[in-house]
């Protein structure tokens, strides 16, 4: 029981954390849905 939840927090950190590690190399969401603005600077 306490892995399940420790895994769903894990999930949370990540699901949460991901935009944020994104866009300090200059990810944006909007950039990663359109394939045609992928910049590799």
């Amino acid at each position: 029981m306490k892995v399940m939840i420790s895994a769903f927090v894990a999930a949370l950190v990540i699901a949460f954390a991901a935009p944020v590690v994104l866009n300090q190399f200059g990810w944006s969401s909007a950039e990663l849905t359109r394939s045609e603005s992928v910049r590799l600077d």
